[in-house]
């Protein structure tokens, strides 16, 4: 499996405050991968690490073999995409012209079956003349996901499988778009893309993800398929929760939270 992305030692620390601490990690072409952790524990700044929009403090990070640093901007537009947790979009852009913008500067007749295919994949062909700031929350994620698919599509049609970054896309998406993202999304890594996505729901994650990294506390504390990632004393440790484990037929867990653990203690509140 040829590596897409790897980082060696990657650090990043800032006023003092050590946000990705000595990250060790590869994922190549056809994963699909899911970062997880509590709140606050470094996954959004791993992922803006591996996009290339922050430079470690410490250590580095290569993108198909090649110092990430040595890519311009406009080389990275090529190699990887990025779907970001914010995204303010003010100005009256219609959702095809949204769409579009993934194209970066392919002329309007070229890129056009990658805007309709997109927009297809999303379901949002229904609101291409509408204005992205008068959709709701997940009409826009949408949107913006279908952007990111139409610049992966072209930089992958000049180079080969490529990076596509997701940091929480199922945030405002009811139960059906999430599970439509995360296939779309696995449906790109069997075609070769490298794809990570941070996920707030474990379930989701062990779902439609080959390998799971945990990160607490800026470090990766467990790294492999769901059954050996997600166990009852890792939830209990990084997440302080207790929950019942149970499990599927082909061995995927279920996760079942069942109470806060009581800080320092066994107990549970």
């Amino acid at each position: 499996m040829r590596p897409i992305v790897e980082t060696h030692s990657a650090t990043m620390r800032i006023n003092g405050a050590t946000l990705v601490d000595g990250v060790d990690l590869s994922v190549g072409s056809g994963e699909m991968v899911a970062i997880v952790g509590p709140n606050g524990a470094g996954k959004s700044t791993l992922l803006r690490l591996l996009s290339g929009d922050l430079q470690p403090t410490q250590g580095r990070i290569e993108l198909k073999q090649a110092d990430l640093r040595s890519y311009s901007a406009s080389q990275l537009a090529t190699h990887r995409a990025t779907l970001s947790q914010h995204i303010n979009v003010t100005f009256p852009f219609t959702v095809e012209e949204i769409v579009r913008m993934g194209a970066g500067d392919m002329g309007i007749v070229a890129a056009h079956p990658l805007v309709e295919s997109a927009m297809d994949e999303v379901a949002i062909r229904p609101l291409r003349s509408r204005q992205l700031p008068t959709l709701s929350g997940g009409e826009q994620q949408r949107t913006h996901f279908a952007r990111v698919l139409v610049q992966l599509a072209c930089g992958e049609a000049r180079h080969g499988p490529g990076l596509l970054l997701l940091d929480e896309p199922t945030s405002s998406l009811d139960l059906r778009h999430q599970i439509e993202l995360v296939e779309i999304a696995g449906r790109r890594a069997r075609n070769g893309t490298a794809v990570i996505a941070i996920l707030h729901d474990l379930n989701l994650a062990v779902r439609f993800a080959s390998r799971i990294i945990v990160i607490h506390r800026g470090a990766v504390v467990a790294d492999g398929p769901p059954a050996q990632t997600i166990t009852d004393g890792l939830i209990r440790k990084v997440f302080e929760v207790c929950a019942d484990i149970q499990y599927h037929g082909d061995g995927s867990p279920v996760l079942l939270p069942q109470a806060m653990k009581s800080i320092g203690s066994g107990n549970v509140l």
